[in-house]
């Protein structure tokens, strides 16, 4: 074989050896294994890029927002499932296809300069404008980038966009949901209001039936002396002479009532006044309070409410009003009547108890807030319950003694003024609350 082999490298090339071909065949193997190597390296590389291609396309078919991919003269090279639901046609049909043609009048000026500025600058814009699509002009966000090369080179633009029209749609749902929300939220104040004048109703008939009985009693007595007085005049107009008239009047008695009269009268004029008194009291304290915000005495107010919460109490109850009067402070009357209401009738209700039942509510001035503060001498909140006094619905109360929502709503009230009500422990022998409000003295 040596000598074979030593003929035949002869033959071929003069002076190659057996150790020259052995050193060509290790060649030649270890090329073949590189290439061999080479080419599952080549299709592992395919694997992974053909695996990436199924993963692009998924995202393209499945994204909610536009994407299109665009050589660097504005031609689609690829896009995404929604856009093309979104313009009525198939995928295949868009590609190759320029992008402004999707937009017409400004819009198809104002996107054809963005892609323009955005080849030139290398930057991206943002900027809303409208698209064609077969239900009519639909309002996009579109976000344009540029696509680069390894070189930094400008290959194309990259477009997503965000439609518009459902955004806006969720938005206005959300304002209609918001004001809902709000007038719910009126309502429950008012419907709190009424079941407090409700708890008011008894003190409200017995205020009430004192004036009017006095004015129906002068109204009986002047009915008395409207007979007396006809009969009189009746003689009078008969043609009685002058001493059967002085009989007449001193038989009926027409000196005395002459004088009752004016008494009589004045009296019906004190009851009727009482009422219409009441009554105004009544209408205040029952207003919806969703007037403007304006400047009030805190001080008047807490007076008139704390007079009709006492009046609707059985035991004798001393409520005393003290401190800054006038009080100025800025904010809705109705709402912060009935913020006070809760207050002086939430220590009404716990003091049921208490042999000499007492509410303190007391105004002042810190720095720029009115202030003020109503305390008890009844058993106070427990600490354990304390965290929890302003949640909805969280009462102390009886089933049927109260909805469990005075305090959250009068708490609410008072942060939607600028303000706060607070419960403040070690203040006084029972429960004590802060309300502070703006001051309206300053403005």
């Amino acid at each position: 074989m040596a000598n074979i082999s030593t003929k035949m490298g002869e033959e071929l090339k003069p002076g190659f050896d057996d150790a020259a071909w052995v050193d060509v065949l290790d060649a030649v193997d270890k090329t073949y294994a590189e290439l061999v190597d080479y080419q599952e390296q080549l299709e592992a590389q395919n694997a992974e890029l053909s695996s990436l291609r199924t993963f692009l396309g998924s995202i393209m078919a499945s994204i909610s927002d536009y994407l299109v991919v665009t050589d660097k003269d504005g031609f689609i090279a690829d896009l995404s499932q929604s856009f093309c639901s979104a313009i009525g046609e198939e995928k295949s049909a868009l590609i190759g296809r320029p992008m402004v043609a999707f937009f017409e009048g400004a819009m198809r000026d104002r996107m054809g300069m963005a892609m323009s500025e955005v080849v030139r600058d290398k930057e991206e814009k943002t900027f809303e404008v409208d698209l064609e699509t077969p239900g009519g002009a639909s309002p996009v966000d579109f976000r344009v980038a540029p696509r680069l090369d390894r070189r930094k080179r400008v290959s194309g633009i990259i477009l997503t966009g965000r439609p518009l029209g459902e955004v806006r749609r969720a938005y206005r749902e959300l304002e209609q949901s918001l004001e809902e929300l709000k007038q719910a939220q009126t309502q429950l104040v008012r419907t709190e209001k009424l079941a407090s004048l409700g708890r008011l109703l008894a003190g409200v008939a017995h205020e009430l039936n004192n004036p009017i009985s006095f004015v129906y009693a002068n109204t009986h007595s002047l009915q008395k002396y409207l007979d007396r007085f006809e009969a009189y005049f009746e003689q009078v107009q008969a043609g009685a002479s002058r001493e059967e008239l002085v009989e007449l009047r001193s038989k009926l008695k027409l000196e005395r009532d002459l004088k009752n009269l004016r008494v009589a009268i004045e009296g019906a004029h004190d009851g009727a006044e009482r009422v219409r008194d009441i009554v105004e009291d009544l209408r205040r304290l029952s207003a919806d309070g969703s007037g403007e915000v304006a400047p009030f005495d805190l001080a008047q107010t807490a007076r008139i409410g704390a007079e009709w919460v006492k009046r609707g109490q059985k035991s004798r109850m001393k409520i005393s009003v003290e401190g800054e009067s006038p009080c100025i402070a800025l904010g809705r009357l109705g709402h912060v009547q009935q913020v006070i209401m809760n207050l002086v009738q939430n220590a009404a209700d716990a003091m049921q108890d208490v042999e000499e039942p007492e509410i303190q509510v007391n105004l002042s001035y810190q720095d720029d807030f009115a202030v003020l503060q109503v305390c008890d001498n009844g058993p106070g909140v427990p600490e354990e319950l304390r965290a929890a006094i302003f949640d909805p619905f969280f009462s102390t109360k009886e089933v049927g003694q109260g909805t469990g929502l005075g305090l959250s709503i009068s708490h609410k009230i008072a942060e939607e003024h600028g303000g706060s009500l607070v419960y403040l422990p070690d203040v006084a022998e029972g429960a004590c609350f802060r309300l502070t409000l703006k001051r309206g003295d300053q403005i």
